[in-house]
């Protein structure tokens, strides 16, 4: 369910001062009988490194496309990431994503379109006007995320380069450079790391070409310094670190689904219907500073944006089309 009646108070977001706090008791906690049990948990909030952004942003805040829900902190955010091309634990993104060199950074527009381009990070950052949305975030793993992002629609870039009639899709090539990035050693995936879209999909107005979050540049470990998010679908299915855009006529492949069909589709929307063949999509567990003491949670069809996009999908068998 979409809220639309307030805009999230400063009071709702955890602050940085209680999360301090809370560490403190959880290094404590430790030492005793809970340490076992918060282990790999502890570990993360002890230790993971989280590079603070320096640089701000100015972001009108969308009101119509924000959830009222309390948005997770800035330190779990920055510090609790999938970005397998610097590790495959949560923690290694933060430890190790700082070597990446995010200036200077262009992306290539092309394919099916009438205006191909390429444009720095500087160029991306003046293209349309910034906007802060609250968006739910789900993983595909079970857990999930509240996360003030910064960025403006996708469309603004697509009518920009004035797709061609043929164009039916949307290929999103993002950086793989093993010198920058450790996780590429690993063969967990045929990199780079590939996604897509259907043209409506990335026309919808949910859909975010993202520079930032919490009002700062994007950190490194987060997709720096651009990524997609695309909130109804699960996270894996938001690219980043965005070096190429395609416009194709043919679907293209997408990392995950190439790497195991079974489990990820081409459309991956958010179906607690729809389990994994490993386990149920019907719940998650919100990352709220509670850690694996914080409640499960029923999750929503479309991940609650189901009345901005269940139009896209009419028709469909969406089990079949997973």
């Amino acid at each position: 369910m979409i809220f639309k009646d307030r805009r999230i108070q400063s009071s709702d977001v955890t602050p940085r001062r209680v999360f301090e706090q809370r560490r403190e008791w959880l290094k404590t906690a430790a030492m005793g009988s809970m340490a076992m049990g918060l282990g790999s948990w502890l570990e993360r909030e002890a230790f993971a490194k989280t590079p603070i952004a320096k640089e701000k942003l100015a972001a009108k805040f969308n009101e119509q496309y924000s959830t009222k829900e309390t948005a997770t902190s800035y330190e779990e955010v920055t510090s609790y990431n999938n970005f397998y091309e610097f590790g495959m634990d949560k923690d290694e993104p933060a430890k190790y994503a700082e070597r990446l060199q995010t200036r200077p950074w262009a992306i290539s527009i092309e394919g099916l379109v009438k205006k191909p381009l390429t444009l720095d990070i500087d160029a991306l950052l003046k293209l349309a006007p910034m906007e802060e949305r609250i968006y739910r975030m789900r993983c595909v793993e079970g857990w999930s995320m509240v996360i003030p992002w910064n960025g403006y629609a996708l469309s603004h870039l697509i009518n920009k380069v004035e797709p061609l009639g043929s164009a039916k899709y949307m290929e999103f090539i993002t950086l793989a450079d093993p010198k920058q990035m450790p996780g590429l050693r690993r063969p967990v995936l045929d990199w780079p790391y590939r996604e897509g879209l259907r043209m409506d999909e990335a026309m919808n107005p949910l859909t975010l070409l993202t520079l930032g979050l919490y009002g700062e540049i994007l950190p490194k470990q987060n997709g720096a310094p651009v990524r997609l998010v695309v909130p109804w679908k699960y996270g894996f299915k938001s690219a980043k670190s965005l070096v190429t855009v395609r416009f194709t006529e043919k679907q293209p492949p997408t990392s995950w689904s190439m790497s195991a069909p079974r489990e990820y589709g081409f459309y991956s929307n958010v179906n607690p219907s729809v389990s994994h063949p490993r386990w149920s999509q019907a719940t998650e567990r919100r990352i709220d500073g509670r850690g694996i003491f914080a409640p499960k949670i029923k999750t929503e069809p479309f991940n609650g944006y189901g009345e901005y996009v269940a139009k896209l999908y009419a028709g469909m068998d969406l089990k079949k089309f997973y």
